[in-house]
């Protein structure tokens, strides 16, 4: 008996754990995912649009006119400066937000201006999502 309910226990645990969701973008080209599922999103939190994208996003812009808004990048700045994705349409996603964005490059450490930190997402992720805009193909 006490073998049947160990047996039981492990296998729900299992189960749990399978049963987990995906993330929505697994591969830049679902980006296309979150602008279908938009309705998710929008007038929520910044930080949950950001939990469903699982490639690492590796540069941003961030752009203090009315309405605000986010552009992020899968490619380096540094790859987009030097030319190397010029001829390619690489894909990019704008976030709009509800509130005024406190961007400045001048706060921002030098040599990494472009770059989302998980200090970026603590400071903007309470942001609400007004709009999403998937820009480019991969």
């Amino acid at each position: 008996m006490k073998n049947i309910l160990k047996i039981f226990g492990i296998l729900l645990l299992l189960i749990n754990y399978s049963c987990r969701a995906q993330q929505m973008v697994q591969v830049p080209n679902d980006t296309y995912l979150l602008k279908t599922n938009d309705q998710q999103f929008l007038n929520k939190p910044l930080k949950n649009l950001l939990r469903e994208i699982k490639p690492n996003i590796k540069s941003v812009l961030g752009t203090v006119d009315s309405p605000s808004y986010f552009i992020f990048r899968f490619i380096d700045i540094d790859e987009f400066k030097s030319g190397k994705a010029i001829g390619k349409n690489h894909l990019l996603i704008c976030v709009y937000v509800k509130e005024p964005l406190d961007w400045n490059f001048d706060k921002r450490p030098k040599g990494k201006e472009y770059q989302w930190t998980k200090e970026d997402e603590e400071k903007y992720g309470n942001l609400t999502v007004i709009r999403i805009k998937v820009i480019g193909k991969d």
